[in-house]
């Protein structure tokens, strides 16, 4: 607990980071909630309600690389803050739409905004290594993890609520105070970047040519060495297997559980709560452990929970042990994220931190993409339980190799800024 303590009540540029991504987190979570309730309400389809994943998914395939490459050239702290204002701005056309008629405009928000986060998300987790010592970084690292659990667990309960309330118009004008509320949050950071970075954003030749000379020298960096490779292919593998899971997940839980559209909420929540738990036990004892070990071991047990929870239905018809499973599988998980963000930081420079990012949060939207429409076929072709089982052997086949590749994911240590 000491760590945690120190990096919570020490660290004020990191607290302040933490308390910003927490609340604007939040606020998405109501309007996701609240969109797909408002969607459907308006036009009683669920091809229109599948609309809203795809423009959410869309911009992380197209844009995420690339947007890496210009955080990378921008000040981390300004690209958050202006993200933040810009997400406030374009939720403002939300306040029109009335009926079906205006449906397209909640399309061009989600679109918009999911732009703006290729952008945000790689500058805040390239920023979080500058604002911490380097062995605090597991534990900001696990903290960062189990702030979109909270969210997840608060802003799902308010967007059903606020959305059957105030309608649309409520849920863009508080989603909008969470991201200024943001800003001002992040306004208040000291930390500034050496003005050696701030320079080498303004060179001299075309910038079209030094965009695309950046992003692949980013790519490169992705594949260029055995330990960004791993993490490359442990990224592919268990991003197919999440889309697989968020694919056929509900089916699981009614055709293979017997259990309804009650109860297959309250076992997705649950692992909110497994998660809260993880990442304050992740960031209490995390700067004990080798960050690479934390990833491998997290992957296995992560897999093997995965495992019992889809083959039991095979002998047991019973809903208990899926919540009890998602509530375990939160503590692995914790210390899988954690571990793999503080391996990646560790491997990379602060000059292609966000390029790297922006690929590695790409590559797996790619994979996700895949997952989803691989389990729409296979589901029904060699049922529900099969396909969930190749998911679970994912992460513990990746969680494996990881820990035969240690050597090469644990680098000899280097002096980091400190704040």
């Amino acid at each position: 607990m000491k760590n945690l303590w120190e990096v919570l009540a020490r660290q004020r540029d990191y607290r302040l980071v933490l308390s910003a991504g927490l609340i604007s987190l939040t606020g998405d979570w109501i309007l996701r909630i609240g969109l797909a309730y408002h969607v459907y309400a308006l036009t009683g389809s669920t091809l229109a309600s599948g609309g809203l994943l795809l423009a959410s998914f869309l911009p992380l395939v197209v844009l995420g690389s690339l947007a890496g490459v210009f955080v990378d050239r921008w000040d981390r702290r300004r690209t958050m803050i202006f993200t933040n204002l810009a997400h406030a701005f374009v939720l403002l056309p939300l306040l029109v739409v009335r009926d079906d008629s205006t449906i397209w405009v909640i399309y061009l928000v989600v679109l918009a905004q999911s732009c703006l986060q290729q952008f945000f998300r790689p500058a805040e987790q390239s920023l979080v290594p500058l604002l911490v010592e380097p062995r605090q970084l597991v534990t900001a690292n696990a903290l960062n993890s189990q702030t979109s659990d909270v969210a997840r667990l608060v802003g799902a309960a308010l967007g059903g609520v606020l959305a059957a309330i105030g309608g649309l118009p409520l849920l863009a004008l508080v989603d909008a105070a969470t991201y200024l509320i943001a800003m001002a949050l992040l306004i208040g950071v000291r930390h500034r970047p050496e003005r050696l970075q701030l320079e080498r954003a303004g060179g001299l030749r075309p910038a079209v040519l030094k965009v695309k000379a950046e992003w692949i020298e980013g790519l490169r960096i992705c594949v260029g060495g055995p330990a960004m490779r791993l993490v490359f292919v442990f990224g592919l593998v268990t991003g197919v297997g999440e889309g697989a899971m968020s694919t056929l997940f509900a089916p699981f839980v009614s055709a293979e559980l017997g259990g309804d559209g009650t109860a297959y909420g309250l076992i997705t929540s649950s692992q909110a709560i497994g998660g809260i738990v993880g990442g304050l036990v992740a960031a209490a004892v995390g700067s004990r452990f080798s960050a690479a070990k934390m990833w491998g071991y997290g992957a296995v047990a992560f897999g093997l929970i995965d495992l019992a929870m889809f083959c039991y239905p095979l002998f047991w018809k019973s809903l208990a042990p899926a919540f009890v499973c998602m509530v375990l599988v939160g503590l692995p998980g914790a210390f899988l994220i954690a571990g793999s963000m503080t391996v990646i930081q560790r491997l990379t420079d602060d000059a292609s931190r966000g390029r790297v990012f922006g690929a590695l949060f790409a590559a797996e939207g790619v994979a996700l993409l895949v997952g989803i429409a691989a389990a729409g076929v296979l589901g029904d072709v060699v049922g529900i339980i099969p396909v969930l089982v190749v998911q679970g052997l994912g992460f513990v086949a990746g969680g494996i190799v990881v820990l035969g590749r240690l050597r090469i994911l644990e680098p000899a240590p280097v002096e980091a800024l400190t704040p």
